[in-house]
């Protein structure tokens, strides 16, 4: 093959009228960049594309949306972005379903290397990954993920903080996740009010127990994947989730009756990777990651804002019954929480984290874009 040394001796150049030179090239006059551009290709044939290999992983199938979007958008994007100069490429292995990590074992999954990316559950990790509840620990203020998912990478940029949780566990985070519209309630018998909450069992993950406090219910912890089985066993007699989930895997079968109230939405997912395996990547890789995280980030809160459009109406037509809280009834449920938040905040700040300037922050930005807060929680 020639190199582009050897091509040149085989050139001849010339001036051109502008002062410049052209190149005879093979009987053909070329000028300038033309030239170089020309010697610069062939010099560059041949070369190889290094293929680097990464595991990603979830716990949850592929009928999850986020899981979805990550094989339909994620991957594909990234494939584009490394297309562009071609120097890289992925070769992908996927891993869901709990093929290599179950749900609540993901975070630790990427931390032993055993995936090289994964999308983390982080209400699992209230206690390891403390900053990623800021919006568990803020009900009723959005039902808009995405800015809710802006928002909280806006923090991460501004609060060292939130990247050395996940450094602990030798994982570098690259976005996070709102998974969906808002909070509703399900049950298998008809509940039209927060009263009717006493004496039910009622399904739950991570801090959303706290919702339930002074309402006369038992939370049992749990996943949705779970939570079919456990209405339909009488293990609990209804669950906090969102419609599209719901529907999806068709919970409205055991579970016929919601009770909207709209608690709101949440951060519930963040994208990590294991930070060995992050270090070892060519810079390019690393970029056209970031960059698409942050696309699939938005691309994830407007698909779930998409599918909340359609899920209430096929909720019904699956023979599904929705019960309108009133906005007096909601305003009554937030109320009488404990101070959720604040709690959250001041336990952050006793280990030396600046959880109440952070929730100040989360809280502002809320208002700021004009959100039906119910409650203020960084105020009381």
């Amino acid at each position: 093959m020639l190199t582009s040394s050897s091509f040149l001796h085989q050139g001849q150049a010339y001036e051109n009228i502008n002062g410049g030179t052209v190149m005879k090239i093979r009987g053909i006059l070329v000028s300038g960049v033309l030239a170089f551009a020309f010697v610069f290709g062939l010099s560059n044939q041949g070369k190889a594309t290094e293929t680097i290999s990464l595991t990603a992983i979830d716990g949850y199938p592929p009928k999850s949306m986020w899981v979805d979007r990550f094989i339909k958008f994620f991957i594909p994007e990234i494939d584009k972005g490394l297309a562009k100069s071609g120097n890289y490429k992925i070769k992908w292995n996927q891993a869901w379903s709990g093929q290599i990590a179950k749900k609540k074992k993901v975070l630790q999954g990427v931390q032993k290397g055993l995936g090289d990316i994964g999308v983390v559950t982080t209400v699992f990790h209230g206690s390891r990954v403390p900053l990623q509840m800021i919006a568990y620990a803020t009900p009723f203020v959005t039902v808009d993920p995405g800015l809710v998912s802006r928002t909280v990478d806006e923090l991460v940029r501004d609060y060292p903080a939130f990247k050395k949780d996940w450094a602990k566990f030798d994982q570098v985070y690259l976005t996070n996740l709102a998974v969906l519209d808002t909070y509703q309630m399900f049950f298998k018998e008809p509940v039209k009010a927060v009263s009717g909450f006493k004496g039910k069992k009622i399904g739950v993950a991570g801090m959303n127990a706290l919702y339930m406090k002074n309402l006369g219910a038992a939370t049992v912890g749990g996943s949705f994947v779970t939570y079919y089985n456990k209405v339909k066993t009488g293990v609990i007699d209804g669950f906090m989730l969102w419609p599209e989930a719901v529907t999806a895997f068709k919970m409205q079968e055991v579970a016929p009756y919601m009770l909207r109230a709209n608690i709101g939405t949440v951060n519930s997912k963040a994208v990590t990777m294991n930070a060995k395996t992050w270090a070892k990547l060519p810079a390019e890789v690393r970029k056209v990651i970031e960059e698409t995280s942050i696309k699939y980030r938005d691309h994830v809160a407007a698909t779930a804002m998409k599918k909340a459009d359609a899920s209430y109406s096929k909720f019904k037509e699956k023979g599904g019954t929705i019960f309108e809280m009133t906005e007096g009834q909601r305003q009554g449920w937030a109320s009488s929480m404990p101070n959720v938040a604040k709690t959250w905040a001041d336990g952050l700040d006793k280990k030396g984290i600046p959880g109440n300037k952070i929730l100040s922050a989360y809280m502002d930005t809320m208002r700021a874009n004009g959100q039906k807060i119910l409650r203020q929680w960084d105020k009381e």
